[in-house]
C-alpha cells in the first residue's frame, strides 16, 4: 500500500517520523449525505528514510499488503467458514445444525480475537520511504 505523508521529523538512525492524514471512505462529502462529520484523522508513523527526506518533504510511503490481507482474511473469512463447517457438521449428526453454526461462529469470532491480540503485541507493520511527492524535496513545509 502506498499513500502520501509529510515529513515532521528526522532521526540519526536512518528513519523519520512521517504525519498520515487518513480519509473517510465518505470522502469527506457530508453535506451530501447528512454523515458523521468526521472525514479526517492524523496518524503518526516512524518510517525507514532510505532517501534522506527531511522535514517538511512531501513523500510517499509504502507498507507491506501481506499483513493487512492476512487480517482480512482471519476477520472476515475465519468466523464464515467455521459457520458453515459447523451448520454441515451439526446437518449431519441431526438437526443440531443451527446450535453447532453459531457455536462454529463465536469460536471464530474468539480466534479472530486472540489473533488481534497477537498482533498488535507484534506489530509487524513497517512503512518505507520510496520517494518524493513534493515539487521542492527539502524545503521545509
Amino acid at each position: 500500500m502506498e499513500q502520501l505523508v509529510r515529513v515532521k521529523a528526522v532521526y540519526e538512525n536512518g528513519t523519520a517520523q512521517v504525519l498520515c492524514i487518513r480519509e473517510s471512505a465518505c470522502s469527506g462529502d457530508c453535506h451530501k449525505c447528512s454523515g458523521c462529520g468526521i472525514a479526517k484523522e492524523a496518524v503518526v508513523l516512524t518510517a525507514l528514510n532510505p532517501i534522506g527526506a527531511k522535514r517538511g518533504d512531501l513523500v510517499k510511503v509504502e507498507s507491506a499488503s501481506a499483513p493487512v490481507l492476512k487480517a482480512a482474511v482471519v476477520l472476515y473469512l475465519l468466523p464464515l467458514a467455521l459457520f458453515f463447517l459447523g451448520y454441515a457438521l451439526g446437518s449431519v449428526l441431526g438437526n443440531l445444525g443451527p446450535w453447532i453454526a453459531c457455536l462454529g461462529f463465536l469460536l471464530g469470532v474468539g480466534m479472530v480475537v486472540l489473533y488481534d491480540r497477537f498482533v498488535v503485541k507484534k506489530a509487524n507493520l513497517s512503512y518505507t520511504i520510496t520517494a518524493f511527492a513534493g515539487e521542492n524535496p527539502g524545503e521545509p513545509g
